[in-house]
């Protein structure tokens, strides 16, 4: 049974309280459900599912933390909120310390203390049940919501953005242009307890610097010539959810030291306005310099990248997550395909073969270019490498130096051919029919060419380079 979202269970072992209890939660908007059973059926817990579980254990005994302790036996991170009448401090942080509780109330219980709390740990389990379907996409699929790869540099890029995800803490992305940053700030904005606030995102290389402050903290009515009416700047529209500095180290030096005083104290003033305006804000920023040599050329304040660098996220160049492309483009197809309402469906051995040999300098933006260019002119559901003109994706023209071969002037043909051919298998990593494709022969030539090879010893039984072979 999955969990259900809005599904609250009431446990309490007085029928009065726990009806009042129970209908008072359910005014809130949530399915409560009431359990009264001053020594709780456990089962019952699981049959339920809930979200958010709202344990009255009455006076707090060895009782009060039955259902604490079956949530934490049964390894879930469900939420427990306690109500106890009466207590002692000591109790109360073993409740939360030891016994894992999210909050500890002592009756009688503030309703709107008790709704703030309660709509707070609902937040965090849907947040959690998000990161766990991603989880699965991830292992099933090789995607992370919409993060899509398998390599091993993109299983670490996974892991930091689901650790830090449900935190508060600066995130500072780094990575060459086209890589995805935006992408994942929005992945961790959707990902954390804010997912239902605003993500405002705003890139600082685009804004006029005569414009950058007030589009960053608002202005007031006639703050300025041109200013006919009170703005709101990205931090009063991000209030709450996550904002986005793109290109950080492009931002005026002198808005920085402006940016450095809103994040420490958590609040600005609008141009032309001397109010505090109190901001709640999830702060993360991108750039596609390494911070450091940004740093050192007196583009980036030295204590702004500490304020901002909490936690580091570099995504890596395409090129070097080739593995990752065939899964990367297929994963464009369809949701290219999707958008334009074209029979694309898939791509050839040789189109996907092209795009491998491409170093892809502008990344997966160029990538998403090039795939959805060759969604819209295809006219059936299989993607080929003609599809890609005018565009430079050809296997043939972009080799690099460790794609080539170098054979003296009067080596036999025959030795050249089979170089050429256990190279090739080698670059397709064992794929038959791609090398064949790239070789220009059939698939039976290459098997037969590959079966002598093998009676020589030149490959081993499972079709792979023999070490003689690979040293050659």
């Amino acid at each position: 049974m999955s969990v259900s979202p809005r599904r609250i269970l009431v446990i309490d072992s007085d029928a009065k309280s726990g009806q009042a209890l129970r209908q008072l939660i359910s005014s809130w908007g949530y399915e409560a459900i009431l359990e009264q059973n001053g020594s709780p059926d456990l089962a019952s817990i699981a049959k339920t599912d809930p979200a958010v579980i709202v344990d009255s254990p009455g006076p707090i005994s060895e009782r009060g933390f039955d259902v604490l302790r079956h949530v934490k036996t049964q390894q879930t991170q469900m939420p427990v909120i306690l109500l106890a009448e009466s207590g002692s401090v000591e109790l109360a942080i073993r409740a939360i310390q030891e016994e894992g509780a999210f909050y500890y109330f002592e009756k009688p219980v503030d309703a709107n203390k008790l709704r703030i709390v309660l709509d707070r740990a609902v937040e965090l389990t849907e947040a959690r049940r998000e990161n766990e379907l991603l989880r699965r996409q991830l292992q099933e699929h090789g995607t992370f919501g919409e993060l899509v790869g398998n390599s091993a540099p993109m299983r670490e890029v996974y892991s930091l953005v689901d650790q830090l995800a449900s935190s508060s803490a600066s995130v500072l992305i780094t990575g060459e242009s086209g890589t995805g940053k935006e992408l994942i700030a929005r992945t961790i904005h959707q990902l954390s307890p804010r997912r239902d606030k605003p993500f405002i995102g705003i890139n600082c290389s685009a804004i006029p610097e005569t414009l950058m402050e007030s589009e960053l903290f608002g202005h007031e009515k006639g703050a300025f010539t041109g200013a006919a009416s009170t703005r709101v700047g990205c931090f009063e529209l991000a209030d709450g959810g996550t904002l986005l500095l793109d290109e950080i180290a492009e931002m005026p030096p002198i808005l920085q030291a402006k940016l450095l005083r809103v994040i420490e104290e958590r609040s600005l003033r609008r141009l032309g306005s001397n109010r505090e305006i109190e901001i709640d804000v999830r702060l993360l920023a991108a750039t596609n310099k390494t911070p450091e040599e940004s740093v050192d050329k007196g583009t980036l304040r030295e204590d702004l990248l500490y304020r901002l660098n909490v936690f580091r996220i570099h995504l890596p160049a395409l090129k070097d997550r080739k593995e990752d492309l065939p899964l990367l483009a297929q994963y464009m197809v369809e949701k290219l395909a999707e958008k334009h309402a074209r029979p694309a469906r898939f791509l050839s051995s040789a189109a996907i073969s092209a795009l491998e040999f491409h170093d892809w300098p502008g990344n997966v933006r160029e990538l998403r270019n090039v795939i959805e260019r060759a969604v819209v002119i295809c006219s059936g559901e299989q993607i080929e490498r003609h599809h890609f003109a005018p565009y430079p994706i050809d296997q043939r023209e972009y080799l690099r130096k460790e794609d080539t071969i170098t054979l003296p002037v009067g080596t036999p043909l025959e030795e050249v051919e089979r170089q050429m051919i256990l190279r090739t298998v080698q670059k397709t990593k064992n794929n038959k029919t791609r090398a064949a494709e790239l070789l220009g022969i059939s698939l039976k030539t290459l098997h037969n060419k590959l079966n002598l090879y093998r009676d020589r010893g030149q490959l081993d039984e499972e079709g792979e380079l023999t070490n003689q072979n690979r040293e050659r």
